[in-house]
């Protein structure tokens, strides 16, 4: 890894959250934010277990999970890459959760507001 992205990477060793799962959003955020683009190669788990003193099936247990979800893709002796469309992919899920999580429960704190569809709208476009 460059030292710009080691100075990215953060994993909390005391979360409840385990390791592995923090290895695979970890990269997920670095494919999302442009760091890795579609087609470069993502560091290995050796250099990532190495760099962060983890265990190397930890990460292989993360970043498998990057590829069922089509993320990125194995080139047998060669490593890991960004795969085509994985970023495309991401900001779709991200937008089916933002709807989810933030905008229905945005539109439940203004009923329970009594502000009307318009009043929202309006705040809405004041805060853009």
């Amino acid at each position: 890894m460059t030292d710009d992205e080691v100075k990215r990477v953060y994993f909390n060793f005391n979360s409840a959250e385990p390791i592995y799962l923090q290895v695979a959003q970890q990269i997920e955020e670095a494919i999302f934010t442009g760091s890795y683009h579609e087609g470069a190669q993502v560091p290995s788990t050796t250099e990532i277990s190495r760099d962060f003193h983890i265990n190397p099936a930890t990460v292989l247990k993360g970043m498998n999970r990057l590829v069922e979800a089509g993320l990125i893709v194995k080139k047998r002796g060669i490593g890991m890459f960004v795969a085509e469309g994985a970023h495309a992919v991401i900001v779709d899920r991200r937008r089916k959760a933002f709807y989810q999580d933030k905008v229905i429960q945005l539109i439940k704190e203004a009923k329970g507001l009594q502000i009307s569809e318009g009043e929202l709208v309006d705040l809405i476009k004041r805060g853009f």
